[in-house]
């Protein structure tokens, strides 16, 4: 018989957590992807929040899932991502004026980023995901009628919530209810899983895992309890 690696203690943490997860999802009647069950299941084994509060989003399924420090389920959301699929930026994208960007160049990187809070040049207050790739967190933007966002947030065609530059849009209710109380006076981590390839080989689950490691994940985006570098109070492209 094979022998676990966890204490028991910590598998009742876990069980506990994954069951609270599902409760959740259930009551929402949305079910949670195998890939946010094992992003999650890696992050309260090696600990990696660091402590401090969580996302998890899910690109495959345009859905994000929040966390309290302790990895207790806070909400669930659909989300806009990047009209194109791909799990990275575009090099130097950030630098560039936003109506130079090519609709096969608008992706939501994936990786584990260290959020902090901000402001675009409308003065709106935003998250920062990746500053230097311009890519935030931010109320669903309805500006321009013809791109349906909110139509497309209430879509149950995930391929519908496609329309993004790349920045991450969440309905304004959730934003502020959740997101604005759970990150807006302390840092946070969001993770990005992939969508070109499978979740282990960004975050290495199954060899931290494996060796009940304390917190190994690759350095995507920065340290979860390092304070992040200090970045102007606005950007020059707004955001979308």
């Amino acid at each position: 018989m094979k022998r676990s690696c966890y204490s028991t203690a910590a598998r009742a943490a876990l069980l506990a957590i994954l069951a609270a997860a599902a409760a959740t999802t259930t009551a929402a009647t949305v079910a949670m992807s195998p890939d946010v069950r094992e992003a999650l299941r890696w992050v309260v084994t090696t600990k990696d929040n660091g402590g401090v509060p969580f996302i998890v989003i899910d690109k495959r399924n345009a859905r994000a899932w929040v966390y309290d420090a302790q990895a207790q389920a806070i909400g669930s959301s659909p989300v806009l991502l990047g009209l194109a699929q791909g799990d990275d930026s575009v090099p130097g994208i950030g630098e560039r004026p936003i109506e130079d960007i090519a609709p096969q160049e608008r992706t939501t990187p994936a990786g584990r980023f260290v959020i902090e809070p901000g402001r675009n040049m409308n003065g709106e207050d935003i998250f920062w995901v990746d500053y230097d790739a311009a890519v935030s967190m931010h109320r669903v933007r309805t500006h321009n009628a013809r791109e349906r966002r909110l139509q497309r947030l209430a879509s149950a065609d995930v391929s519908d919530n496609r329309i993004s530059y790349g920045c991450i849009n969440v309905p304004v209710g959730f934003y502020d209810n959740v997101i604005q109380p759970a990150f807006g006076q302390t840092r946070g981590v969001v993770y990005v899983l992939p969508e070109t390839r499978p979740v282990r080989t960004l975050f290495r689950l199954s060899q931290d895992i494996a060796a009940g490691a304390a917190s190994t994940a690759a350095p995507l985006g920065g340290s979860p309890v390092a304070s992040p570098a200090a970045r102007p109070a606005t950007f020059k492209a707004p955001g979308i």
